[in-house]
């Protein structure tokens, strides 16, 4: 993660676990897995997750996940 997308607070350290958590069970995988998709097939959870976070947050989970999961798709990632 570069420095101004570090995690800054316990809000953001939450928002990130409830992110995959919810994705893992969306997609049926564990959230190691999850974790793997996010930051070493790609860097969604630096890039967007934790910068997007004041914006996102205010949204409701399903509005998250679908966001997430289209986003790991247009990168590439096959969920």
């Amino acid at each position: 993660m570069s420095d101004n997308t570090k995690i800054k607070n316990t809000n953001e350290l939450e928002f990130a676990v409830f992110c995959i958590e919810n994705l893992a069970i969306r997609l049926g995988k564990n959230a190691e897995e999850i974790y793997k998709m996010l930051t070493e097939e790609s860097n969604i959870l630096s890039d967007y997750i934790i910068p997007e976070y004041e914006v996102l947050h205010t949204q409701s989970k399903d509005y998250i996940v679908d966001d997430i999961i289209s986003l790991m798709q247009e990168r590439g990632i096959k969920v």
